[in-house]
């Protein structure tokens, strides 16, 4: 899942992962975190959860119902690839007004570059090819991508109404 799937202390209406809270993993079953395993930094590293076998697919026979759920892949049968993440390429709306030049202005921030697992579907994702990846975004496989190494830059970021609620405090 990604690290925004889950905290250990969440605010109210915070509808994903937490200890002691139910959500339905997508295509699969309602799970309930039951901890977090952190490393020697204090980062969390794994997820303890239970699963309710009752609720394969995603509905529960008695009823109850979820308010998150989450998007998963399975990392035993990830495929790892390059994603690059854009940004604004400028910090001011009018480059090179403050300065006389324009690169003072450049966004240092405007290109992040991370390793991902992907559905072992996109293995085969040629060049020139496009997907949405769910809550993240609209993505391109570049022309860098080769059948060993696949690159997939992000061309349209979607809103995330948690992200909102999280900056406003």
């Amino acid at each position: 899942i990604e690290r925004d799937d889950f905290m250990e202390n969440p605010p109210k209406k915070f509808f994903r992962l937490a200890p002691g809270t139910e959500v339905r993993f997508r295509w699969a079953y309602f799970l309930k975190c039951t901890g977090a395993v952190k490393n020697d930094a204090g980062e969390v590293v794994e997820v303890r959860c239970t699963y309710d076998p009752a609720t394969k697919g995603g509905d529960a026979p008695d009823g109850r119902k979820v308010k998150g759920t989450i998007h998963w892949v399975s990392a035993a049968h990830a495929i790892e690839a390059e994603v690059r993440l854009f940004d604004r390429l400028f910090t001011a709306e009018e480059p090179g007004k403050r300065t006389g030049n324009y690169m003072d202005d450049l966004n240092p921030s405007s290109l992040e570059v991370i390793r991902a697992k992907l559905e072992p579907a996109l293995a085969s994702a040629s060049p020139g090819e496009t997907f949405q990846f769910e809550r993240m975004g609209y993505f391109h496989v570049d022309q860098d991508s080769t059948n060993a190494h696949l690159v997939l830059n992000r061309t349209v970021t979607l809103k995330d109404t948690w992200a909102k609620v999280a900056s406003q405090g």
